[in-house]
C-alpha cells in the first residue's frame, strides 16, 4: 500500500491531468516520482501536495522573494522546455530544489542539470534536499543567474523560474544551436508570460508558445528587476504595484480615490471560464504606461473605494494624477459571465478610462480571436514603428527590441 506522500503525488498528477494542464507523460511521470514534500521540510504534507505556491523565504519588509512554485505552473514549463534524455540544462532560480530535480528526471543519467541561485542560504538548503532525494548530481552554484554558467555552457534548455523584463543577453549566447529558452517574461508592467524562444534563420528569437503566469523578478545581479508599491489610500488599503519602466507620480497620485469617478460600460462580455488575460496583454502592450496592479482587499472593496464587485484582479493605468482600472460588472439582461468596465479618478480621469474602455472595445473587435506571437531581435537599434491598428507593438529593451504582433490569417 502507498504511503501517504506518495497516494497525494499521485492524486496531484491525476488533478493536473484531468483538468487539462498536464498532457506530457515524462512530465507526469517525474511529479510522480520526485518527493515534493522533502524540498518543504516543515510544510504540512498535505499543503506540499495542494496545487498552490509555498512561499520559502521573505524579504525584509515581508514579502516572498523566494518560492516552490504552484505545480500547475511547473508543469506547464516543463512541457514547455520539451527536455529530452540527454540533455545539458541551465536552471535560473533554484529555489528548493524541486524544479531541478524534475529537470534530473527529464534528462537522465545521461544528461546534465546546472542550477543557479544569488543567495547563499537557499542554495545551501536547495543542495541538502538535492542530496537527501537522490539528486546530488545536479550542480548547484551560488552567483548571479542573469550571467547564466558559461562552464557549463552550451545548454540545450535555459529554464528561468524567475520573472525577467528584459531577457539577459548570457542567455541567449550560452544556447546551443537548435535550443530555446523558456522564461517568464514580464510584458510592459504587471503581465507576465512563460515563453518558449527558439531562434530562427535570422538571429531572431521567436516565440514557440506563452502561457500566463506569475514568478517572483530577478534580483541582486545585473539584471534586477525590482517592483515599486504605491499607497494610494495612506493606509495600505489600496496599493498599486508598478515596475522599473512604468514612471508613476506618487505625489500626484495621492487622495487619487477620493476624488470623482467616472464608470464606463464597454460592451465587452466574457464567460464564466474565459481568461482575462489575452485582454491585458493587448492593454499592457496599447497604453503609454503600460498596465500596473491595483491590490484591494475585502475591506477596500467594502468601503466602496473601488469597484471590484468579483474580486477580480484590477489592472490600472495612470498618468500624472490621474488612474483609471478595469474591472468587471454583470453583463444585465439575464446575460451570463460578466462584462468589463473602466474606472477613472483624477483630473482626467473621464479621458483617460475612455481611452482604455476604447482599448477594450479595439481589441475585441480587432484581435480578440487572433494568436499573438513575441519576438525577439538582440542587439537591434531602438525602434518604436509599431501599429496598434495592426495589432503590432515594438519596445525597446535594453538588450535589444520586442515585438508582440497579434497575427492575421495571412501573416
Amino acid at each position: 500500500m502507498a504511503d501517504e506522500p506518495t497516494r497525494l503525488r499521485h492524486v496531484l498528477v491525476r488533478t493536473l491531468v484531468d483538468a487539462g494542464w498536464l498532457t506530457e507523460p515524462r512530465v507526469a511521470a517525474a511529479l510522480r516520482t520526485v518527493p515534493r514534500h522533502r524540498f518543504v521540510p516543515g510544510v504540512p504534507v498535505l499543503q506540499a501536495y495542494a496545487n498552490d505556491v509555498v512561499q520559502t523565504k521573505f524579504d525584509v519588509d515581508g514579502r516572498p522573494i523566494s518560492a516552490a512554485s504552484q505545480p500547475r505552473i511547473v508543469a506547464a514549463m516543463l512541457q514547455q522546455a520539451g527536455v529530452r534524455a540527454g540533455d545539458r540544462v541551465l536552471e535560473i532560480g533554484l529555489g528548493t530544489g524541486y524544479n531541478a530535480a524534475l529537470l534530473a528526471e527529464l534528462t537522465g543519467p545521461d544528461g546534465r542539470v546546472t542550477s543557479i541561485d544569488v543567495d547563499a542560504d537557499i542554495v545551501d538548503a536547495a543542495a541538502a534536499n538535492l542530496a537527501a532525494t537522490g539528486y546530488a548530481s545536479v550542480q548547484v552554484v551560488c552567483g548571479d543567474g542573469a550571467l547564466g554558467h558559461p562552464p557549463a555552457a552550451p545548454f540545450d534548455v535555459v529554464i528561468a523560474t524567475v520573472a525577467a523584463w528584459d531577457v539577459p543577453a548570457a542567455w541567449l549566447e550560452q544556447i546551443a544551436e537548435g535550443g530555446r529558452l523558456v522564461v517568464p517574461q514580464r510584458i510592459r508592467g504587471g503581465i507576465t508570460r512563460s515563453v518558449v524562444y527558439q531562434r530562427d534563420a535570422a538571429g531572431r528569437w521567436v516565440s514557440a508558445d506563452h502561457q500566463m503566469c506569475g514568478f517572483m523578478p530577478l534580483r541582486g545581479g545585473v539584471a534586477d528587476d525590482p517592483q515599486r508599491s504605491h499607497d494610494l489610500t495612506g493606509d495600505g488599503r489600496v496599493r498599486l504595484d508598478v515596475y522599473q519602466e512604468q514612471h508613476v507620480d506618487t505625489a500626484a497620485l495621492a487622495g487619487v480615490l477620493d476624488q470623482p469617478r467616472t464608470q464606463i460600460r464597454t460592451g465587452v462580455r466574457f464567460d464564466d471560464d474565459e481568461s482575462l488575460e489575452w485582454l491585458w496583454l493587448w492593454l499592457a502592450c496599447a497604453l503609454p504606461g503600460g498596465l500596473g496592479t491595483l491590490h484591494a482587499g475585502r475591506v477596500a472593496r467594502n468601503a466602496g473605494l473601488v469597484v471590484a464587485p468579483y474580486g477580480i484582479w484590477l489592472m490600472a493605468t495612470t498618468d500624472h494624477g490621474t488612474l483609471a482600472y478595469t474591472t468587471a460588472v454583470d453583463p444585465g439582461a439575464g446575460g451570463d459571465g460578466i462584462e468589463i468596465a473602466v474606472v477613472g479618478h483624477g483630473r482626467q480621469g473621464q479621458a483617460l478610462a475612455e481611452r482604455l474602455a476604447a482599448e477594450v472595445v479595439r481589441w475585441d473587435r480587432r484581435a480578440r480571436s487572433l494568436d499573438v506571437r513575441l519576438t525577439l531581435e538582440p542587439n537591434a537599434a531602438p525602434d518604436t514603428a509599431g501599429d496598434v491598428d495592426q495589432g503590432r507593438f515594438v519596445f525597446t529593451l535594453p538588450s535589444g527590441l520586442l515585438t508582440v504582433r497579434w497575427l492575421d490569417d495571412a501573416t
